[in-house]
């Protein structure tokens, strides 16, 4: 493969990871958040022992849920995209 298309093809995957990089860091914030008002609202549905509390509870907790399961696959690809980035450089070495 040429060196140019290496290097396109590395230009783009440096790109995605910066990009992801910094939605990681949005989505870091947001589960600090999130995890503290799931955890408020379960101890307003306790005192309030409410189904309207109750169901905010569930709902802020599925969100922070959620959230969480972005993030692992947000890693998941930010690890993908370095494996090719790595393979791409090594390509370009020989």
């Amino acid at each position: 493969m040429g060196n140019r298309l290496i290097e396109r093809r590395l230009s783009k995957v440096g790109s995605r990871l910066k990009s992801l990089r910094s939605e990681l860091a949005v989505i870091d914030e947001q589960l600090l958040y999130l995890g503290d008002d799931a955890d408020d609202q379960a101890i307003r549905a306790m005192v309030a022992e409410t189904a309207s509390s109750s169901f905010e509870a569930r709902s802020a907790k599925g969100n922070y849920a959620n959230m969480r399961k972005h993030r692992v696959k947000v890693v998941e690809e930010i690890a993908e995209l370095e494996q090719r980035q790595d393979d791409l450089l090594d390509q370009m070495t020989r």
